[in-house]
């Protein structure tokens, strides 16, 4: 079996070095990988945060514990910014604001697949959906927020929204133009998600 990530011995603390170290890999990662291309490279990582490649491989020694890595980072922000967002005026607006930043991790996780080609073994596939989690419960707290202000109509479920979302981010491959045409296209869907009183219907 892979391992994915680094491996820690039982109740020792990583090194605060090492630990940098990682971060400054992972934010590297997603600054050159998450835009894919034909410059993304694990030496362009490496080089972008200041270290060996020698340095990443001991951090990272396959490409989906790179790419976990940078994802579960991607997914620490999102839930982050969802808490954040709980405490916003309009609960449509701030779920409308978290989708568009869900929009954003779709980007950077396509990058990350294809610049590094990651195989998704079933492995790879059940430490993502753990990863994913967290994703799930965000969004029902903001819904749930949005249900109880009286932004959005209360039939609609959290799955349903995510399932939409989703489907809309990859209803088409990625192109220079791909990220603004989704957002549109998501603001027209979560327009829809207002009671049809508060539309005016």
């Amino acid at each position: 079996m892979g391992e994915f990530g680094t491996m820690q011995i039982a109740g020792r603390k990583p090194r605060s070095d090492a630990q940098r170290n990682r971060e400054r890999l992972v934010a590297a990662a997603k600054e050159i990988l998450g835009q894919g291309g034909p410059e993304a490279s694990l030496e362009a990582v490496a080089r972008r945060a200041g270290l060996g490649i020698g340095t990443l491989y001991r951090h990272f020694a396959t490409r989906e514990s790179l790419f976990l890595a940078v994802y579960a980072s991607e997914v620490a922000q999102a839930t982050e910014t969802a808490t954040e967002l709980e405490s916003a005026g309009d609960g449509l607006e701030a779920l409308r604001a978290w989708i568009h930043g869900m929009v954003g991790l779709v980007e950077t996780k396509r990058g990350l697949i294809g610049a590094l080609s990651v195989a998704m073994t079933e492995e790879a596939r059940a430490r993502y959906s753990e990863v994913s989690a967290p994703l799930i419960v965000a969004m029902e707290r903001l819904v749930a927020r949005a249900q109880a202000d009286g932004s959005v109509r209360a039939d609609v479920t959290t799955q349903e929204i995510m399932s939409t979302v989703f489907a809309l981010c990859y209803a088409r491959q990625p192109d220079p133009g791909w990220k603004v045409q989704v957002l549109r296209i998501i603001d027209i869907f979560v327009d829809g998600l207002r009671p049809p009183m508060a539309r005016g219907g």
